[in-house]
Parts: C-alpha cells; structure tokens; sequence
C-alpha cells in the first residue's frame, strides 16, 4: 500500500463512500481505485489528486497533505547515486534488497530518521 493509498482507503472508509460510488464520480473505474490503493498503480496524476481533494471537500493542509502524499506513492522507484557517496549507494542498495524484511515499526524509524537528517518536518 502506498501512504496516498493508505490515506484515499481511509477517508473513503470514514465517510462510507463505496469504490464504486467514488469512481464514478471522478470518471474512473472500481478497479483503479482498487488498485490505487493497494500500491498496484503507480503515483496518481494530479488532476485525480484535484478530483480526490475536490470529492471529500478538503481544504488547505489536508489538500497539501494529499498532494504531498500522493508525489510519495510510487510503488517502483528508481534511485540514481551516479556522483554520491558510497555510503549512498549501499543505503540505496541495501534499501531496495531489504525492504521487505522490515517490520512496520522498523521502517517507520527508519523513515522518521531520514526526515530528521535531511531537515524534513512531518
């Protein structure tokens, strides 16, 4: 599941909006939502972002939030280190072979310490 999925699925949920309900009001199928979020389908674009944000009626930070959110959802990403360190390219390396051995709460730690190296709030 990818964090845009995640946060779509749970205001979906939370309002009792169905997949299909929804889909046919952005003029897109069940299946893509579906797939949407679970992590299937890539990073949406910004006009179904735009038609999430303007179905739920969010505004501001949660508007933000979404977009942020959905510029973080892709599910196969590519990293290129060409002209960094080692380190850089063995944390890349390292991530992309064992990402699936870690526990939620491992990745989360990992994700929040990242954020504070690099001076990213949230």
């Amino acid at each position: 599941m990818t964090p845009f999925g995640a946060r779509l699925r749970a205001m979906r949920k939370a309002r009792g909006v169905t997949l299909s309900q929804m889909a046919a009001e952005l003029g897109v199928s069940a299946a893509y939502l579906s797939a949407l979020e679970h992590g299937k389908r890539g990073r949406p674009s910004w006009y179904l972002v735009q038609g999430v944000i303007a179905y739920f009626n969010v505004i501001w930070d949660e508007a933000e939030e979404l977009t942020r959110l959905a510029g973080l959802s892709h599910p196969r990403i590519t990293v290129d280190t060409s002209g960094l360190a080692p380190e850089a390219t063995e944390l890349a390396n390292r991530i992309a072979r064992d990402i699936g051995k870690l526990s939620r709460e491992d990745a989360a730690d990992l994700l929040q310490r990242l954020k504070r190296a690099t001076g990213e709030k949230g």
